[in-house]
């Protein structure tokens, strides 16, 4: 009598190498990616009063501090726009990278509960919350609009729609994608360094002095720290963003081609390690 063969959904196989990534394992878990972006963003307003406000009331808050500190103490030039927009915009795509940066870069620590409870592809998670932090974005950079349009409307600003703007959604997606290399090269280094997460927290806020955030590029021509400030791939990004959204900015194509490689050597070096120290975390975590 012959026997029924088994149709396995999981099969076991030795283990890969470095370069077998099982990207294609994702799209089979498309609906957990889903539903882990929808607790990220749920999650973190949950029980507060003001909810999804604070997305809104933070970058406002923020903006407010840099307008009377930098702007009106330190004198710091906004390359002629609106210091409003000026630092709006530098604070809209860098809580963008930076937020996602945090979140991934704590991926095992965080959900080591999970991981030891059930077994899918652990990208899953960094993935979701480079997706989750868009809605985030989203809601400020909507906000930016209204204020743009506000200052058109009442003629406190002279707008020029440039082809720059189709620079938009590039740079968006290569602060997406320099947030997940970085992030999940520093959440592979903290399953066995914990105190690293600490000097992320701490270097993350220093990066931000050290990108065009609270100052123009431009501001810093002929400085000797302007060598330094380039070497940051985000400082193209960011002024290619204000140039794209406003037509003000320094734009460099070798600087931008820096950013780009950065990018990819970023993203592909986290792949390989984080497909290494997924497969036995758990032994150190």
């Amino acid at each position: 009598m012959q026997q029924k063969q088994d149709n396995w959904n999981i099969v076991i196989k030795p283990a890969p190498g470095w370069l077998e990534l099982h990207l294609d394992d994702l799209w089979r878990y498309k609906d957990l990616i889903w539903m882990f972006v929808k607790r990220d963003f749920i999650s973190i307003y949950k029980q507060t009063i003001l909810g999804p406000l604070w997305f809104i009331i933070q970058p406002i808050l923020t903006t407010l501090m840099f307008m009377v500190v930098f702007a009106g103490v330190a004198k710091i030039p906004t390359g002629g726009m609106p210091s409003v927009l000026f630092y709006l915009s530098g604070l809209t795509i860098w809580n963008y990278f930076s937020t996602a940066f945090n979140k991934i870069s704590s991926t095992f620590t965080v959900n080591a509960s999970v991981f030891g409870k059930v077994y899918f592809p652990r990208m899953v998670v960094p993935l979701s919350s480079v997706l989750s932090n868009l809605i985030s974005f989203g809601i400020q950079f909507g906000l930016l609009l209204i204020i743009l349009v506000y200052y058109i409307a009442t003629g406190g600003y002279s707008f020029h729609l440039t082809s720059y703007i189709f620079f938009l959604p590039v740079v968006l997606f290569l602060m997406a994608a320099l947030a997940l290399g970085l992030g999940i090269i520093v959440s592979s280094m903290t399953t066995k360094y914990r105190d690293l997460s600490f000097l992320v927290a701490f270097g993350v806020q220093l990066l931000m002095y050290g990108t065009p955030i609270i100052y123009p590029l431009s501001f810093l021509k002929g400085s000797k720290y302007l060598p330094i400030i380039k070497a940051n791939p985000l400082t193209s990004l960011v002024e290619l963003f204000r140039l794209a959204m406003f037509g003000t900015g320094t734009f460099e194509w070798n600087q931008f081609l820096y950013s780009v490689s950065f990018t990819v050597v970023s993203v592909v070096i986290g792949l390989i390690i984080f497909n290494r120290v997924e497969k036995s975390f758990m032994d150190t975590v």
